[in-house]
């Protein structure tokens, strides 16, 4: 497995170093809005720990952790009116999942259809 680089953006952002749209945060979680939504509600959950993936954070966080960043997610979803009509939650793992930032982060993604789960390719 990688190291975990505290020079990602996200760890810049929990740090305070770099701003965000945050809409919501406790012990456990920062939660903010992507920069380049793709969808009307596009939020990032991230946990406040230094995991890589969500395999990592599955295997080394507490069970404090993992209950926190999941309870967070339905709160995130409850205050942004998700519920009614559906959402979908995307954690991009490795180069072949697309993950863009090696900081484990969930993709909350509603407000509208978001089309199909995968697009096949070839």
């Amino acid at each position: 497995m990688t190291t975990y680089d505290p020079q990602n953006i996200f760890a810049k952002i929990l740090r305070g170093e770099i701003p965000n749209d945050t809409v919501y945060e406790d012990d456990h979680v920062l939660a903010f809005r992507d920069i380049s939504p793709q969808a009307p509600v596009h939020i990032l959950v991230i946990p406040r720990g230094a995991y890589i993936s969500i395999d990592d954070f599955g295997a080394n966080a507490s069970a404090a952790e993992i209950k926190g960043f999941y309870e967070a997610v339905s709160k995130i979803v409850a205050q942004e009116g998700l519920t009614k009509n559906g959402f979908r939650c995307i954690a991009n793992t490795g180069s072949d999942g697309g993950q863009e930032v090696p900081h484990f982060h969930q993709h909350i993604l509603g407000g509208a259809p978001v089309g199909p789960m995968v697009v096949k390719k070839g």
